[in-house]
């Protein structure tokens, strides 16, 4: 590449760090991060200032330390905003989020009909705009968007697969979507994108290899190996929901299995059986013990698979996490697995909006959220 090139691929790597940080950040932090040299870091920081995309702030000294204290920079969010949409079966969520990932402005509706992948985009597109008004935005400060969708959806964001209909087979989420709010899109499965947000922003931070994993009458998976979603062929790795020789459906229509459900009536049904195994219910009980044992066989083959060392459950069954996860460790004790770690998600219906947002910002590139930076 020439010097204009490399510069503006240094400067999206220096944004892109800066927009997945915690907190403010030092320019040490930011050399282990990237791989670039303090200098150029350097250079690139005095121009983001110079254009207001970055903010210096005051100097701390840190405790014990006699020197000076290191300079500390921090992305100017309010620039630029993300949106993030998820479509399930029956409705629509959107928000909004700055390039830190603050959600600022949220939207839901039902579905018109989600049969038809057109009428469902129109929802999804005017559903944003909904979110950017509440949120107080401009359109021209939105910059990018991301869609979480069910099915397997490959690298260039065409859905490939999806159960139990073909109407969505062959369209291109992002194009279409672009078509409608004139940003560039990007879309994956939502149990991937739920992973993403997992390991960003919720209780898989100190893993790298994780499974975020939805098992009820909604089943998915999504994995991520050394920090990164694994798709595999056509985006199809984690949908399990296809695979005839795993017992995915076996408790489909139990109401126990009801919590991972886009139906608030049929979750509440869940959520009343739950309480009952709570307070001794036999009947209740023995239910909940089937669920259990059901998970525990799937999660079983998957810790001799891909073995990762996390597994977090989410997408409607975090909230039975207190009694789901003792019977689940015990389970795959008996069972002689390897010692997987079991958590809730933190993020509730959230996750995959959250990861939504994660892949925009993985994507992100001066040319969406930042100035052209020329070569020095």
């Amino acid at each position: 590449m020439n010097q204009s090139a490399v510069r503006r691929v240094n400067t999206s790597v220096i944004l892109r760090a800066l927009a997945v940080s915690a907190g403010p950040t030092t320019l040490t932090a930011l050399a282990e991060r990237t791989s670039l040299s303090r200098r150029t870091i350097e250079l690139i920081l005095d121009s983001l200032l110079d254009a207001g995309w970055v903010a210096e702030l005051d100097r701390v000294p840190a405790k014990g330390s006699a020197g000076r204290p290191a300079r500390r920079y921090e992305l100017r969010a309010e620039h630029a905003l993300l949106a993030a949409a998820r479509i399930t079966t029956a409705d629509v969520f959107a928000v909004v989020a700055d390039v830190r990932g603050r959600i600022v402005g949220r939207a839901h509706r039902p579905l018109r009909s989600y049969q038809d992948p057109h009428s469902s985009l129109d929802d999804v597109a005017e559903l944003v705009r909904e979110a950017l008004a509440d949120a107080g935005g401009s359109p021209e400060r939105l910059r990018a968007g991301a869609v979480a969708s069910g099915g397997a959806i490959d690298d260039d964001g065409v859905v490939r697969r999806l159960v139990h209909t073909t109407r969505w087979e062959g369209v291109d989420l992002p194009g279409e979507l672009a078509r409608r709010v004139r940003v560039p899109w990007f879309a994956d499965n939502d149990s991937n994108l739920g992973a993403l947000a997992e390991r960003w922003r919720g209780v898989a931070g100190d893993h790298d290899n994780v499974v975020w994993a939805v098992l009820g009458n909604r089943a998915g998976l999504g994995i991520l190996i050394r920090g990164a979603v694994h798709r595999g062929l056509d985006g199809a790795a984690g949908e399990i929901i296809e695979a005839a020789s795993m017992p995915v459906g076996s408790v489909e229509d139990r109401p126990v299995a009801w919590l991972t459900s886009p139906d608030p009536d049929r979750r509440a049904v869940a959520l009343d059986r739950f309480e009952a195994a709570r307070s001794g219910d036999a009947a209740a009980s023995a239910e909940v013990d089937e669920f259990v044992e059901h998970m525990a066989s799937i999660l079983t083959t998957l810790s001799w698979t891909v073995a990762p060392s996390l597994i977090v459950l989410g997408g409607g069954l975090e909230a039975a996490a207190d009694v789901l996860l003792p019977r689940l460790r015990a389970a795959l004790r008996r069972a002689r697995t390897p010692a997987v770690e079991l958590r809730a998600t933190v993020l509730g219906r959230d996750a995959a909006l959250v990861g939504a947002v994660k892949l925009a910002l993985d994507r992100m590139d001066t040319e969406l959220f930042g100035p052209l930076v020329p070569s020095a």
